[in-house]
């Protein structure tokens, strides 16, 4: 069965208007802000650098880092991927040893907003997620009206936690080559593009089973079997008795998982696991796929959905301001689509 990556996923706001609009025609429009997992101690022999950068994609912005201070790139540190469209601010690491060049790290869209010292090196992951700001313009003309009723549904019910489009790659080749290392062909391709192209086919396959579930109305319904884990964060364990794990994940204390396809993925059960196997079998895959790319395919569990609890929209002359948290590897452009109910625009993300 064909399954196209890049095919609008369904939205939790389909019944209700959209307030279309554009993301992203300025930097300043779109702002990110990191939150770190911890703050640097004082002491240690890292540097932790609180940078601001404007216009300047992830991997340039190491690349620049490096040369700059005169290390290898290898030696930066960073917890996630930062939008290249974007004003940003995030934590880098450095070895202490590049204080002295730290007055060359200034200018062509970099700041050094504070300076502190840490015990170990940055690493992916080291952050529990990202504050955004973000102007949406030229939107309807009865937005004022509509824009509250999208917002108090998405605060209720929560944000379904599909990876965006750009997670495929450009016309989903980057999905289409980790399909083809997972069938077994010879594929040719550096390191961090192999990487990268499986992640992205299990991301779309998450994709597929996330609209699945939310299609059959069971976005907010603990079935059998189902791999719940706590929110915000913390263990996991299979739904057994499901009365109690309905009222746990009506209370928020709670919230479903789904598979990201791997061979020490948490097992599911049940009724759960059955919707999972017809997933997978449906992207024309056999669980053995994953077999045979060591730590690469280990798999995991992302939650199905993400309460925004503190999402907030304010009505301004040059559009709508939104304001809300997300934990870390979630989408930005996923909870603005459910506003917009639109392609707001050209996106990198962030994570």
């Amino acid at each position: 069965m064909t399954f196209d990556p890049l095919a609008p996923t369904p939205l939790l706001t389909a019944d209700l208007p959209g307030i279309a609009g554009r993301i992203k025609s300025q930097p300043e429009d779109f702002e990110v802000e990191e939150i770190p997992a911890y703050e640097p101690s004082g002491t240690g022999e890292f540097l932790y650098l609180w940078i601001e950068k404007r216009s300047i994609g992830a991997e340039y912005f190491v690349r620049q880092v490096a040369r700059r201070l005169d290390i290898p790139t290898q030696e930066v540190g960073t917890a996630g991927l930062k939008d290249r469209h974007a004003v940003t601010r995030q934590m880098v690491s450095v070895p202490l040893a590049a204080e002295p060049n730290l007055s060359r790290l200034e200018g062509d869209g970099i700041r050094v907003l504070r300076v502190g010292r840490h015990g170990n090196k940055l690493k992916a992951g080291h952050l529990h997620g990202n504050r955004f700001r973000i102007l949406l313009r030229d939107v309807a003309p009865d937005t004022a009206a509509r824009l509250p009723v999208l917002i108090d549904r998405l605060r209720a019910c929560g944000l379904p936690n599909f990876y965006g489009p750009q997670r495929f790659g450009r016309d989903g080749e980057t999905y289409r080559m980790g399909c083809d290392l997972l069938e077994g062909k010879n594929v040719r391709v550096n390191p961090f593009l192999r990487r990268l192209a499986l992640s992205a086919t299990q991301s779309a396959i998450f994709n597929r089973y996330l609209a699945a579930r939310l299609g059959d109305g069971l976005l907010r319904r603990v079935l059998d079997g189902d791999v719940m884990a706590k929110w915000p964060m913390g263990g996991m364990f299979n739904a057994v008795d499901l009365p109690r794990e309905q009222e746990r994940l009506e209370a928020r204390e709670t919230v479903p998982t789904g598979p990201i396809f791997g061979r020490k993925m948490f097992v599911v059960l049940g009724e759960a696991a059955r919707r999972e196997a017809d997933t997978l079998a449906a992207a024309g895959l056999a669980p053995t796929a994953f077999n045979g790319f060591g730590k690469l395919m280990n798999g995991t569990r992302r939650h199905a959905l993400v309460h925004v609890a503190d999402l907030a929209g304010a009505i301004e002359p040059e559009g709508v301001r939104l304001e809300f948290t997300l934990p870390a590897g979630c989408y930005a452009t996923v909870l603005v689509r459910e506003l917009s109910h639109a392609d707001t625009g050209e996106s990198d993300d962030v994570e």
